[in-house]
């Protein structure tokens, strides 16, 4: 038997990739990528980030049997930019989808006048919505929401950039009584620095998925060499009871860009996630990502598998040297 020529990835790509693409509308668009991802009356439900030709993005509705092919796009369900509102002049990004009850709350970057920021959307059929307004100012991005409250507080995990230079760009925790009021802001992974994998810049995937050994974090994170930037993703685990507490950070990626389409494309040698689900085996996770800003792709992996990882790769659970405990309540 010849050796096997396929990386140890924990992700496993599908057969079928890319699952959506340009070319699968009926209309001109230039890019399909970077879903949220749920289940809606039993079939999987992607919300598209769909650039068109005007170089805008909208979010258009897919769904699936079984979450692997034969996708249906529904451009009358969706969310477009409301052209009234300064907040998405320049249309709406990377949507993360958390349901609570019966509604399904989608956390959303919208591209104003001002700089990227972080908005909130809700509905009960991805037809109707509800704007919620913006929840975090210029420049931030890579937000989701937890599915529960703690102490009777929601929380968001954002990704807010400074505005000097060097400083790192790191993931925060904030809490809200109400999904309007937001405070309490604190580091919750630090990105490193020097030659790790996830140095000097880092951002949320999909929302924390709950598992027995709390919740469940997929990040990415932003090389820079010579020949441009490669986006990597790694996995974190937070306490179930308190979001704010570190139990586990990978020390090593776990999936980067490979295949041809996540290394040609509008930004090559990128694969950024914004949904994942777990199947009703309870232990299937589906990670859907875009691949080069051009295309939707999935992946494989065993949550078990995740989970026995994490207890043997865990690296320092933040950086600069520091604990989770020394730097929270930084401000800035």
């Amino acid at each position: 038997m010849g050796r096997d020529s396929e990386p140890r990835e924990m992700f496993k790509r599908f057969s079928g990739n890319p699952i959506l693409r340009a070319q699968d509308f009926p209309h001109n668009v230039n890019a399909v990528f970077n879903p949220g991802a749920t289940e809606f009356e039993g079939r999987t439900l992607l919300l598209l980030r769909v650039e068109d030709r005007t170089g805008l993005s909208s979010l258009v509705v897919a769904t699936s049997k079984n979450g692997l092919n034969d996708w249906e796009i529904d451009l009358d369900r969706g969310l477009a930019p409301h052209e009234d509102l300064v907040e998405e002049h320049w249309g709406i990004e990377d949507p993360r989808i958390t349901r609570i009850g019966d509604e399904y709350y989608v956390v959303y970057v919208g591209y104003s006048a001002f700089g990227p920021l972080v908005s909130l959307a809700k509905t009960e059929d991805f037809v109707t919505w509800e704007r919620c307004g913006v929840l975090m100012p210029p420049e931030d991005k890579d937000a989701a929401l937890f599915p529960t409250t703690f102490d009777g507080r929601w929380a968001l995990i954002h990704r807010p950039v400074p505005a000097m230079p060097g400083l790192g760009v790191h993931m925060w925790l904030s809490y809200s009584p109400d999904l309007h009021y937001w405070g309490e802001a604190q580091v919750l992974l630090a990105a490193q620095r020097g030659s790790h994998w996830d140095a000097n810049k880092i951002g949320l995937g999909p929302p924390p998925m709950l598992t027995k050994d709390g919740w469940l974090v997929c990040y990415h994170a932003v090389r820079t060499t010579a020949s441009g930037s490669i986006y990597r993703i790694g996995l974190a685990l937070l306490d179930r009871d308190d979001p704010a507490k570190v139990v586990a950070r990978s020390n090593e990626w776990v999936m980067g860009p490979r295949e041809g389409y996540e290394q040609s494309g509008d930004v090559p040698g990128v694969i950024f996630p914004c949904g994942w689900i777990l199947r009703d085996d309870g232990d299937t996770v589906h990670l859907y990502y875009g691949a080069a800003d051009t295309v939707v792709c999935v992946a494989e992996a065993s949550l078990a598998a995740v989970l026995t990882h994490m207890e043997s790769h865990s690296g320092p659970l933040n950086t600069i040297g520091t604990a989770p405990s020394e730097i929270r309540g930084v401000t800035g």
